[in-house]
């Protein structure tokens, strides 16, 4: 029975491998793009970001048609988005045109953050929500890893080695578009379109006991009339759902992400090194995801953040110190880097997607989707677009940023300790009720 539901969503949460590659990938690329189109730090800085404002406008819009036509064509459009980017980045002779087909790509990670998580929250039985909405971020990590190790691998092809690297992710891209027509509709979305000899078998599939009852619970769980999500009844998971997705970013992980190669050279490590050592990263990311995913169901989600809080300030600020001190930073960077990176994986990197697709009622669940993806893209862009100007800028660049991400870390560890609610082990529907929403 359980099979069912596990099968699923590890095809949904495929579209996660693809928005971690996506990430990703530009990082092997980047410099030598800087290079062949002669950019400045700014357009530099821009053209990473290009994507992540795509980002933002995909988060956006994501929430209205998967809400108006149904979470499966929303995942299936989302599926052709990332196969055009990656055969349009790839074959790009023009930076206008790159610009174009990056930021295409982006819209597909924005509409996927949201639709994603929603769906798989949404099928998913309440013991197993947190591992397989989990799943969603693991497929993340994943995507990571491989574009990581991708550009490594092809970091010696030439000089259109950089075409390879973005490539490449049309493979996953057609085989996403393949499998996500295979799965069926949001039985959720079908009961509040009151679709409900679509959606009873799909719950009995699902493993619920008296499919009736539950659609009932459904509706009755949504006013009658159009909820719009900015209301005073909602304040509690908008400000838990902002927070969350704002911290994420502050903790500089999307600077690192894009920019790691990067880093390490700045860190001392020659072109072959640089591009090996997030190899590295990326495996570490992918282990303590896992990690969190064996632990998220069973000791809760403010328990992860907490330990990941304490990890990430640590290691942040001795990511700043080794800054602060080039001539004896090298490989301590690359041990602080791991270090950071296992606890942000553990915490944060594991819960921001399950915890905000579970926090919003089902009235207004693709809405708070998509601002909380919103406002993690925003900061996403804002974090990436600046972080070429600051390094380069100074001398002591490395060291302002990280000090900069310690800090922001400490604010979150109070905002998760003394604010943010648990929500393991309760359906929906009780997360809506002890919140207190009516």
């Amino acid at each position: 029975m359980l099979a069912y539901p596990i099968r699923i969503a590890l095809i949904a949460a495929l579209g996660g491998f693809l928005f971690g590659f996506e990430t990703a990938v530009i990082s092997g690329a980047e410099k030598t793009i800087q290079q062949l189109w002669q950019l400045s730090p700014f357009w530099q800085g821009f053209t990473v970001a290009s994507s992540l404002i795509g980002t933002v406008l995909g988060s956006i819009i994501a929430g209205y048609p998967a809400q108006r036509f149904g979470r499966k064509k929303v995942l299936m459009i989302i599926a052709v988005m990332y196969l055009l980017s990656a055969i349009g980045c790839a074959l790009s002779s023009v930076w206008l045109l790159f610009i174009l087909f990056r930021f295409i790509g982006g819209v597909a990670v924005g509409a996927s953050s949201v639709v994603g998580p929603m769906y798989i929250s949404e099928i998913s039985p309440a013991r197993l929500r947190g591992r397989l909405a989990g799943s969603f971020q693991l497929n993340i990590v994943a995507g990571i890893f491989i574009a990581y190790l991708t550009n490594f691998l092809f970091v010696d092809l030439g000089e259109d080695s950089w075409r390879w690297m973005l490539g490449i992710m049309i493979v996953p891209a057609a085989l996403f578009a393949i499998l996500v027509k295979t799965i069926p509709e949001s039985p959720r979305w079908l009961a509040l379109q009151h679709r409900d000899a679509e959606a009873a078998p799909i719950m009995e599939r699902l493993g619920e006991a008296d499919p009736a009852k539950a659609m009932q619970e459904i509706r009755e769980s949504v006013s009658d009339k159009k909820e719009t999500l900015f209301q005073p009844k909602y304040y509690k998971p908008i400000f838990y759902a902002v927070l969350l997705a704002m911290f994420n970013q502050l903790s500089g992980i999307n600077a690192i992400i894009y920019f790691a190669p990067r880093i390490f050279e700045m860190a001392g490590f020659d072109k072959a090194e640089a591009y090996l050592q997030p190899v590295y990263i990326g495996a570490a990311n992918l282990a303590f995801t896992l990690l969190a995913m064996t632990m998220i169901d069973k000791f809760g989600r403010k328990t992860l953040l907490i330990i990941g809080s304490i990890g990430m300030i640590l290691f942040l600020y001795l990511t700043a110190l080794a800054f602060n001190d080039p001539a004896n930073s090298g490989k301590n960077v690359l041990f602080y880097l791991i270090g950071y990176i296992a606890f942000f994986a553990f915490s944060q990197g594991a819960v921001i997607w399950v915890f905000i697709s579970e926090i919003f009622p089902n009235a207004v669940r693709s809405q708070g989707g998509s601002l909380g993806s919103f406002t993690h893209w925003i900061m996403a862009a804002i974090i990436s677009w600046t972080f070429p100007v600051i390094v380069e800028g100074s001398p002591q660049g490395g060291y302002y940023s990280f000090l900069f991400y310690a800090a922001m870390m400490l604010l979150h560890l109070l905002f998760v300790w003394r604010v943010m609610p648990e929500t393991k082990g309760r359906s929906l529907e009780e997360i809506q009720h002890e919140l207190g929403i009516k």
